[in-house]
């Protein structure tokens, strides 16, 4: 029997009107663009304002597009992934939802939990389906309303995050290409340096926690953006050495939209000029899991069948990895 790999074909993507510039943020908090500019890279955010719309609208639109530029029907798909921090309820499930607004039959839905690494999580777990037999067409999801735990009064963290979702169909093939693999990482001794305190089982909402503000992300951020660097630069490095890939050959690193200064330093470990790089936290800032398939869905006409790309991410957990994906198709014809 012909081995299968999981290829991705096809990727979709949305993020909201609304614009958040670092000249209104500026407004709202002690801080400035050249300080936001110099320390994070972010120039403006995407913000889902409108009353009662959660993750699963902004994951809707980008599956939506996805079926319709991969001309999939609605009873073809098997699985539904959605990695995401920020559920629309803590149950039932985003990828519930989805499937329900999709008009999705014959496909079985959960989320996945891996902070900003849930993207890459949920692509190994699709691609290990896949490679099963026992799928032929999953969903995958990367989609956050990071504006809804952020506190806009704490000037660390409230310029770093925006709101964002984009989804890749991930299929099975017979051909040399797809997901070849990936290493992925968890340390829960990060816990302490990036967690939202309440709302858990831990310590459920009251109006203690309320009013001590225990309902928005904390980030130790000199800890955190330690820890990014050498975590995403070392599985980074261990994956091109694997497969034999250097600075000559590798065609895309994909990072997570964190930091500009991260970013930088994963590019430089590989000795890969940023050209090759592909970066628009500047348009976007960290929607989370929503950053590696926005950064899919914005360079996806550049990509070409047989590029060599590298994924890579770091998260809350500690959760980071890499992946290595040989790219299935020619991105300015579909």
């Amino acid at each position: 029997m012909e081995k299968i790999n999981a290829v991705i074909t096809g990727v979709g993507g949305y993020v909201p009107d609304y614009v958040l510039t670092n000249e209104e943020l500026s407004r709202m908090v002690d801080t400035n663009d050249e300080w936001i500019m110099t320390r994070i890279g972010v120039k403006e955010r995407r913000i889902l304002n409108e009353e009662g719309l959660g993750t699963s609208y902004m994951a809707r639109k980008a599956a939506k597009q996805l079926m319709q530029k991969t001309k999939s029907t609605p009873d073809s798909i098997d699985c539904v992934i959605v990695a995401t921090t920020t559920p629309d309820y803590h149950f039932p499930s985003t990828a519930s939802i989805l499937c329900d607004k999709l008009g999705l039959k014959n496909a079985y839905a959960f989320d996945m939990q891996a902070a900003c690494s849930g993207f890459l999580f949920a692509m190994e777990t699709a691609a290990g389906m896949i490679q099963s037999g026992r799928h032929k067409k999953i969903i995958i999801v990367g989609a956050d309303k990071m504006s809804s735990m952020v506190n806009y009064g704490d000037r660390a963290t409230c310029p770093i995050f925006g709101d964002g979702a984009a989804a890749c169909m991930v299929e099975a093939t017979t051909e040399d290409y797809g997901i070849i693999d990936s290493i992925l990482r968890t340390d829960g001794k990060g816990l302490p340096f990036l967690h939202m305190k309440a709302g858990g089982s831990v310590c459920p909402p009251s109006y203690f926690t309320i009013d001590n503000k225990m309902h928005y992300l904390y980030q130790e951020g000199r800890t955190v953006f330690k820890y990014a660097v050498s975590n995403m630069s070392d599985v980074t490095a261990q994956i091109a050495e694997k497969h034999g890939l250097t600075k000559e050959n590798i065609d895309w690193i994909v990072p997570h939209q964190a930091n500009l200064r991260i970013i930088d330093a994963v590019a430089s470990r590989l000795e890969v000029p940023l050209s090759k790089v592909m970066v628009n936290i500047q348009r976007y800032g960290n929607t989370s899991a929503g950053t590696l398939p926005l950064c899919l869905w914005d360079y996806e006409k550049q990509l070409r069948k047989g590029d060599n790309v590298i994924l890579t991410a770091f998260g809350a957990g500690f959760t980071w990895g890499a992946s290595y994906v040989k790219w299935g198709y020619d991105g300015d014809k579909i």
